[in-house]
């Protein structure tokens, strides 16, 4: 649990040599956690569809079709707007997974930032409300024994998506962000190493996490 503070920064290279992975590196294909061993990959592109996302050989399609995490989107053609595929992995000793999300930056005309989130993928069980709400995924922390059950969320998660608020007048960007299922929080762990009680405003629970680089569009 000590990890949880500092967490963990993963690249996608070729092969585990000081040289590849410098490579990964400047082309930041990388992402990191909050301190799970999660991994995840996030291509955007063009022309991807969900067939791409369900092929036995997603990366080769996700190469093949567009770019990386840490990448520029290719000069638009046509009139469509990008599409991307995420997948994202559990950390094999650690807990399920809620859901992934792309989250959009982009500037206005009149050079305004602007960013959503866009619930792109959840465990099973649960469908967004009339507002587009995804409701929570729930909660098996035992906080007294600093443990939980993964009864509930889901191992893996892929996701095909196309930006529905697309302006390809505006320059933009898109990472991906992946929520585990709720945990004990350090402080949990610490409560029953030393058997005592924390102050009620101390949180107890948490939610670990992925984040990826973006993608970048520019008009």
């Amino acid at each position: 649990y000590e990890l949880a503070a500092s967490g963990f920064a993963a690249v996608w290279a070729r092969e585990n040599t000081r040289e590849a992975i410098f490579d990964a590196l400047a082309r930041k294909e990388a992402y990191g956690t909050t301190g799970p061993r999660m991994m995840v990959r996030f291509f955007g592109g063009w022309g991807y569809t969900p067939d791409d996302l369900n092929s036995r050989q997603p990366a080769f399609r996700g190469y093949e079709k567009g770019v990386p995490m840490g990448g520029d989107l290719s000069p638009r053609s046509g009139d469509g707007a990008p599409t991307f595929m995420v997948y994202a992995l559990r950390d094999p000793v650690g807990a399920n997974l809620d859901r992934v999300q792309i989250i959009k930056g982009w500037l206005d005309a009149e050079g305004n930032t602007h960013e959503k989130i866009y619930d792109v993928a959840w465990s099973a069980g649960r469908e967004p409300d009339a507002k587009g709400v995804l409701p929570p995924v729930g909660n098996t922390v035992d906080v007294e024994r600093a443990t939980w059950t993964n009864s509930i969320g889901e191992a893996l998660m892929m996701a095909y998506w196309k930006d529905p608020d697309f302006d390809p007048e505006e320059r933009a960007f898109y990472y991906v962000r992946v929520l585990e299922i709720p945990t004990p929080r350090w402080t949990a762990y610490e409560a029953k190493f030393y058997g005592i009680t924390m102050p009620n405003e101390v949180p107890m629970i948490t939610q670990e996490r992925a984040y990826t680089s973006p993608i970048w569009y520019t008009p």
